[in-house]
């Protein structure tokens, strides 16, 4: 018996060698992104390239997989590769502290992958990493807004058009239509998004974000966050690697 005998008593020898061939690239390593790695790590997936270009910061404790009081002010591809080699160390993983956007993406080669995740935030990184992927065939699966809301079995996986209520999908449904791209996978849910209860904004740079070299402390104002929870993001993680897992074994 190995780490992976219970996988295989599921999917059989041959699928599992499937997984561990496989090569997947991981945009975004928050609280969506994160526990898509987790889940994929402990899946098989040989290789698992992981893209991300934050530290991790005390308010992210409350639902990123990655985050402790221990890996506070540390990278957080960083922390997600020692994870994943220490749930697998046979695995392959490439760290790569970048944020993707049009402007870098002529650097990466995503033809190299069997399957790309998006869990980025911005728009314009998912619509870029959409078109590219359609332009070369390799499958893609989109996370859309998991933010401000509290109903975790409120997410399914859809066609983007077929998607409604969600600002995040709305916004993409139409960048790609300009884009003459037909369809998208994606996990999103109905639930509307909650208006966050307003707090002080103004706070101090070295308490609360993840500058550990910052010796003075620097106030800083800025927009309202988004509000999470430790359960709505890893759920929407979860479902996108379940259904990474299922194209893998059928392809």
């Amino acid at each position: 018996m190995d780490q992976f005998s219970r996988t295989t008593m599921l999917f059989g020898k041959e699928k599992m060698e499937s997984l561990f061939s496989a090569r997947v690239a991981i945009f975004g390593i928050g609280g969506v992104g994160g526990y898509c790695a987790e889940a994929l790590a402990r899946s098989g997936i040989g290789a698992i390239d992981i893209f991300d270009d934050d530290s991790i910061c005390i308010t992210n404790i409350n639902r990123q997989i990655i985050a402790t009081r221990k890996t506070v002010g540390q990278n957080k591809v960083d922390v997600m590769r020692d994870r994943i080699l220490d749930i697998n160390p046979d695995a392959k993983v490439g760290a790569h502290k970048l944020f993707y956007s049009p402007q870098i993406a002529d650097c990466l080669d995503l033809s190299v992958y069997d399957y790309i995740v998006d869990a980025v935030d911005t728009i314009t990184a998912k619509l870029e990493l959409v078109c590219r992927a359609y332009a070369l065939s390799v499958p893609i699966i989109s996370c859309m807004g998991a933010a401000n809301k509290i109903d975790a079995s409120a997410f399914e996986i859809t066609d983007i058009f077929s998607t409604s209520v969600c600002p995040v999908a709305r916004i993409m449904r139409q960048e790609l239509r300009k884009r003459k791209i037909p369809a998208l996978k994606v996990v999103y849910s109905k639930e509307a998004p909650m208006k966050p209860i307003e707090y002080e904004t103004t706070y101090y740079r070295n308490d609360t974000v993840c500058q550990p070299n910052n010796s003075e402390k620097e106030s800083v104002h800025r927009k309202q966050p988004p509000a999470s929870n430790a359960f709505v993001p890893p759920v929407a993680g979860f479902i996108m690697a379940g259904a990474v897992i299922g194209d893998l074994i059928r392809s």
